[in-house]
């Protein structure tokens, strides 16, 4: 009785081989947070906990997604090459075969690293929901506060107020009520009036000083909560055209770095000289 021994095939021989596609996305994931740092250090961060966020303009938001989008094609560019380039041998296969496999690896690699981003993202969100609810417990503030904290220091601020004196729950449904400024109905009659009840009673100023107080937040609030939603509506889009274009980019930059693992040439795009050489050499 004779007993035949089965080759299991090696990693080389896999179609997609995940030791250079981890090495993509680590590299990608690393070269990403050094960028997103350096951006947010000179104040091109997609988010802030600065005040001045709040007031930051359109064509800063603008400023700040290109940024994202220039990072990502860095980033996934550097991560797709390492996955096409440390790749081991492959056996004999058409060039177009061996294209597409450096490609494969190349998205794979960018998936993984976008997986990576995401949970990373989840996990700070979680502690910070966990944080935030502890102390939105404890002082009963609401969802507007880190929005609208300004508009509700001014709208309860006071010359004279007793040491110790809480307004938490009276800042949280202010701020609620707030909220609905930049609603197509905006704030009703009742809250309107309701909010100059509890400001004049908190800080003591007469009705119509209360009223005026009031009118000039609310119109602060819509234009606060408006300014932060077309900067998310930008924040959110170039977030969205950074990853796809990270991924296109890890598909050129893996087939490139694959090219180059082989010993082959570049791609034509990259072999013609530029304007300014071409220039040069009609130059006598």
């Amino acid at each position: 009785m004779t007993t035949e021994a089965v080759a299991l095939p090696d990693e080389e021989d896999q179609y997609l081989q995940w030791t250079p596609v981890i090495a993509g996305a680590l590299a990608a994931a690393a070269l990403s947070f050094i960028l997103l740092t350096f951006g947010a250090a000179i104040g091109l961060g997609v988010s802030s906990t600065s005040p001045t966020w709040r007031d930051a303009s359109a064509a800063l938001a603008l400023l700040s997604g290109l940024y994202v989008i220039l990072q990502s094609i860095v980033s996934f560019g550097f991560g797709g090459y390492i996955a096409g380039r440390v790749r081991g041998p492959l056996a004999a296969s058409r060039p177009e075969e061996v294209e597409s496999r450096d490609g494969i690896r190349g998205v794979a690699a960018w998936a993984l690293a976008v997986l990576l981003g995401a949970m990373l993202v989840a996990m700070i969100g979680a502690s910070s929901i966990n944080r935030g609810s502890s102390s939105a417990t404890a002082t009963n503030a609401s969802a507007a506060e880190p929005l609208l904290s300004y508009e509700l220091d001014r709208l309860f601020r006071a010359a004279r107020r007793p040491q110790n004196a809480d307004l938490g729950s009276e800042r949280a449904e202010a701020g609620r009520i707030l909220m609905t400024s930049a609603s197509h109905s905006g704030v009703s009659g009742d809250d309107r009036t309701y909010l100059v009840q509890q400001v004049a009673a908190t800080t003591g100023l007469s009705p119509g000083e209360a009223e005026r107080r009031v009118d000039a937040v609310i119109a602060d609030s819509k234009t606060t909560i408006n300014r932060s939603r077309h900067i998310t509506v930008i924040v959110a889009f170039s977030l969205a055209a950074a990853t796809l274009l990270g991924a296109v980019t890890a598909w050129a930059a893996a087939v490139i770095g694959g090219r180059r693992r082989d010993g082959g040439p570049l791609p034509e795009w990259m072999q013609h000289p530029s304007w300014l050489a071409r220039r040069r050499s009609l130059v006598p």
